[in-house]
């Protein structure tokens, strides 16, 4: 039997995403030397709302927005009974010196995260990398990966899983928390 609770609704969620865009406009200015980059699947689709909010925030039309792909990256890839379907990345702008802002959309245990790093660097070296997540599942990670921008953070078991639903997708926008009960 499954029980979920909502994290953050339609309403929370449209204001926690404003909120992360102040966030990266404090310190990205007029991103001029600043890229956005989803990790695919569903961090591409944060990655597309960030970007949207930015673009009507600041006015400004050229921050450049990509997703990436690390299905081959993953240190789990090789142990799946059935096969994986990659995804497509792309990246049409130059990474070398700038100022990465890597989109996921829940952070859990830190290798999707590590995937993406050793992917982007296919890329080119950039200057820095910062991680914005949606929902920062803390306790439970694998690696040492902490983000730098936060939605929301919760605490959660082993058995809970979290889950960012989106409008192009699922139909409606809000993240749930969905425990498994025995």
């Amino acid at each position: 039997m499954k029980s979920k609770r909502i994290i953050l609704d339609h309403t929370q969620l449209e204001l926690t995403i404003k909120r992360l865009c102040y966030q990266l406009i404090e310190t990205h200015n007029d991103f001029s030397e600043s890229v956005i980059i989803g990790l695919q699947p569903r961090g591409i689709l944060m990655a597309k709302r960030i970007h949207t909010a930015l673009q009507k925030i600041t006015g400004n039309e050229n921050i450049p927005l990509g997703s990436l792909d690390t299905t081959f990256f993953r240190d789990d890839f090789r142990r799946r009974e059935t096969p994986i379907i990659a995804n497509k990345t792309q990246i049409d702008f130059i990474i070398e010196d700038k100022k990465v802002i890597l989109i996921d959309d829940v952070l859990y245990t830190g290798r999707t995260i590590r995937a993406g790093l050793d992917a982007m660097l296919a890329y080119g070296r950039p200057d820095l990398v910062e991680l914005l997540v949606l929902v920062d599942r803390r306790y439970s990670r694998h690696l040492p990966i902490e983000p730098n921008y936060v939605g929301t953070t919760i605490d959660s078991v082993s058995s809970e899983r979290v889950e960012a639903k989106w409008e192009e997708t699922d139909g409606v926008n809000e993240i749930i928390l969905i425990e498994n009960k025995k």
